[in-house]
């Protein structure tokens, strides 16, 4: 599992979104991308979580960021996901948990005492060069957006 700190040089990343667009970190050069990894659509804390950043979307386009949300799903369970919910953003679907390794967002957690590999909710805040500015561990999924925020005040 790669430990990313802020700082460091985003590792590149591309992918497929929920309408079949290929997506790239190069895409978000001259803007800060907000990077966020979910373990999965349409599940209570995740859903709280993507329409936080979809409620305050255009606050968030205002202040400079770009969202693109990262999870396992498949791009038709996206699709459905971001229908549903009316999400203005990409959500790549990371079928084969790629991006969610390079990132390290992907490895061991625990759960009443348990060991499994599973994928970790986290956030990171690109810079407009590409350098991880934020990595945000303890993701607060209701007021995700405004958590965002507080980091740039």
């Amino acid at each position: 599992m790669t430990k990313l700190k802020e700082g460091q040089k985003a590792p590149f990343f591309e992918g497929t979104d929920q309408n079949g667009n290929k997506i790239s970190l190069d895409d978000f050069k001259g803007r800060k991308l907000v990077l966020y990894f979910y373990p999965k659509d349409n599940t209570p804390g995740c859903t709280s979580e993507a329409c936080s950043l979809r409620d305050n979307y255009s606050d968030m386009i205002d202040r400079g960021f770009a969202v693109v949300g990262v999870s396992a799903d498949s791009e038709k369970s996206h699709l459905k996901f971001a229908e549903k919910y009316d999400l203005p953003f990409p959500l790549i679907a990371d079928t084969e948990k790629k991006i969610m390794t390079d990132w390290g967002a992907f490895g061991e957690k625990k759960m009443y005492g348990k060991s499994f590999l599973g994928i970790i909710r986290t956030t990171f805040i690109v810079s407009e060069d590409g350098i991880i500015e934020k990595i945000i561990k303890k993701v607060d999924t209701k007021n995700h957006a405004t958590q965002i925020f507080s980091l740039f005040e």
